[in-house]
């Protein structure tokens, strides 16, 4: 397991980089120096595998980085980097996500700690290269915790305590480290970074219990687990799930110490008298923020959600955020085909059904394919909330955002 120190807070001034969402990735994986690094480049992941090829070239990082043929090969790599011992990472988006979709249920199933940084995007067809969340839907039931990000300097910080939650001792589960596509990967902002030497006590060694090339080892990984015990396997790793949960908050609340930037797995935005308000994922939030200052310069107590820690869900932060609010609208930039509520729709649904006030729900799509969502786009989207509010009629079908 990893062993974590944690440093005294305030103690040391963070140094500020000017770097794009990617390269504040890389940046963290530099100071962390895996064992293991595979990936294969894809956009708009490629910033994070070119930056750290050249901290490799440089020979400022030890860690192997291993150039494969493809993303299922990348994360094959990792696991059998994993199993032998090291500490692995890997990056990639989209398509990318899904060339290697067998390998994400192999690695979760084994309990191998890697840590994937997903650049989140569209899938073909049509070729769109630009971000939603149809990736991460596509991951969510894997067995992977999933934290996302809304901005540069979140997915610097989460990829600093990612290696903590993965390898901690009542998880062993490999971990994502979600940014959005372009908006965040290829913005540049302000990044406030620890220096090396804290971020490298703070993550600590990775100090394997069972790894296959350990001296004397006679452990197996990935063997043949028929009807005999596997259905016992998978009721281990919910267990694995449920515990991420609060290993999550511990380790979010230790980096949060440490950099004086609170991480919280939901963000609340005037919520305290609220009587309406929306749910969104990821670097939207911004946007969404300002749509509601506006609401409430037009009168309108409304207020926002954003969900940090997408898997496990964290039902009990959700439901109290919520308490006492009257209508929600939900934001999915991901269409869950055929269902009858798409990804976030339905994890809020499940959720808030055993409320005793529970909020009318309202789904909205927006911003597929990259697609640019204003904030009066949003403004009124509040707007159809307030009137599922004022009638008391949720609406069978969601609302599209923007849709020509």
């Amino acid at each position: 397991m990893t062993t974590t120190q944690k440093p005294e807070s305030g103690t040391h001034l963070p140094a500020p980089q000017a770097i794009n969402g990617g390269e504040a990735v890389a940046y963290a994986m530099r100071q962390i120096d895996p064992e293991v690094v595979a990936a294969y480049p894809i956009t708009p992941q490629t910033f994070i595998i070119e930056k750290f090829s050249e901290y490799v070239a440089d020979g400022l990082v030890n860690s192997e980085y291993i150039n494969v043929e493809s993303e299922h090969a990348a994360m094959s790599a990792c696991v059998g980097a994993t199993a032998a011992g090291g500490r692995s990472q890997t990056a990639t988006s989209g398509p990318g996500l899904a060339l290697m979709y067998e390998m994400l249920w192999v690695a979760s199933g084994m309990r191998l700690p890697i840590v994937m940084h997903l650049c989140s995007r569209s899938f073909s067809a049509p070729l769109n290269i630009l971000c939603d969340h149809s990736d991460v839907m596509g991951m969510r039931e894997s067995s992977w915790p999933m934290l996302i990000g809304s901005s540069p300097q979140e997915a610097y910080d989460q990829a600093v305590v990612m290696p903590t939650i993965a390898e901690h001792a009542d998880v062993k589960l490999p971990v994502a480290n979600v940014l959005d596509g372009f908006t965040v990967t290829h913005s540049v902002e302000r990044v406030e970074v620890l220096p090396d030497e804290i971020a490298k006590e703070f993550v600590g060694e990775y100090e394997p219990e069972i790894w296959a090339l350990q001296p004397g080892s006679t452990a197996t990984f990935g063997t043949l687990d028929a009807n005999d015990f596997y259905y016992e396997h998978k009721r281990q790793q919910v267990e694995a799930m449920n515990n991420a949960l609060e290993v999550v908050r511990t380790q979010l609340n230790a980096i949060g110490e440490i950099t004086g930037r609170p991480m919280n797995l939901v963000e609340g935005y005037l919520l305290d008298d609220a009587e309406v308000a929306l749910v969104v994922l990821g670097s939207s939030e911004g946007m969404v923020r300002a749509a509601v200052d506006k609401a409430r310069a037009d009168g309108i107590k409304a207020g926002m959600l954003r969900i940090r820690l997408f898997r496990p869900f964290p039902v009990a932060d959700v439901r109290k955020a919520l308490d006492g609010i009257g209508a929600v609208g939900v934001l999915d930039r991901a269409i869950a085909f055929g269902t009858p509520g798409n990804g976030l729709l339905q994890d809020i649904a499940t959720t808030t059904r055993s409320m005793s006030d529970r909020p009318l729900l309202m789904d909205f799509v927006y911003g597929l394919g990259g697609r640019a969502t204003p904030k009066q786009l949003f403004r009124q989207a509040i707007d159809h909330v307030i009137e599922m509010n004022e009638t008391r009629v949720e609406p069978d079908e969601p609302a599209y955002l923007g849709l020509k």
